[in-house]
């Protein structure tokens, strides 16, 4: 089994957690949801001599996958999303990137199925399809590491907005019951935003649940 280390670094103009999922054996480091700020990031890589070896990104908004292209060119990297994420990466309105002042389509060289399991970095990862925030929107699960990357789904004593095009209140209550609560107590969430917490932390006092 792979030892995990998480690096955090927190980018953008609203406060988004973009995180370092490195294999310290290897020095492989797989980047989850660059979404602003590649040159600092690209900048943290070389400095630690981490390889890059994908990008995942949890859904298409723009505090979240704003920066993955340039890393991805600039490290020869590619990107993986949910299948269902495609219209809100590439449409400027439901990646709501004018919000920045720039509209912008962004894009994923590898669109993932719900429940599909891969290999990246000496990591074995399940994707878990938690739509109501967008569309398309995915946490990533590492079971052997106990860690998830839940992106805007649950935070700590919270869940994702609802109230942008094309999200549901109904469908993200019901992704997060279902598919995260299932998952044992001692998994430690990485979310998107504030701070990190626990499953089992979320399942006992989180008030939307």
């Amino acid at each position: 089994m792979a030892p995990l280390r998480v690096e955090q670094y927190v980018v953008g103009s609203v406060q988004t957690n973009c995180y370092f999922a490195i294999n310290d054996e290897t020095k492989e480091v797989l980047i989850v949801d660059p979404g602003a700020r590649a040159d600092r990031l690209a900048e943290i890589i070389e400095k630690e001599q981490l390889r890059p070896a994908a990008i995942l990104l949890t859904h298409g908004h723009f505090d979240h996958a704003g920066a993955a292209a340039e890393l991805a060119g600039r490290f020869q990297i590619e990107i993986y999303a949910q299948e269902q994420e495609r219209e809100t990466l590439e449409n400027p309105a439901l990646n709501l990137s004018g919000w920045e002042g720039r509209e912008a389509a962004y894009q994923a060289d590898h669109y993932l199925k719900d429940e599909q399991e891969m290999d990246l970095a000496g990591f074995h990862i399940r994707v878990l399809h938690t739509p109501g925030h967008t569309v398309g929107g995915c946490c990533y699960l590492f079971p052997y590491q106990n860690v998830l990357f839940s992106g805007d789904t649950l935070f700590h004593m919270s869940v994702g907005r609802t109230d942008f095009p094309k999200g549901s209140a109904a469908q993200l209550i019901r992704a997060i019951k279902e598919k995260l609560m299932a998952l044992p107590d001692t998994i430690t969430v990485y979310p998107g935003h504030d701070e990190i917490t626990t499953i089992g932390t979320e399942r006992m006092y989180n008030p939307y649940l």
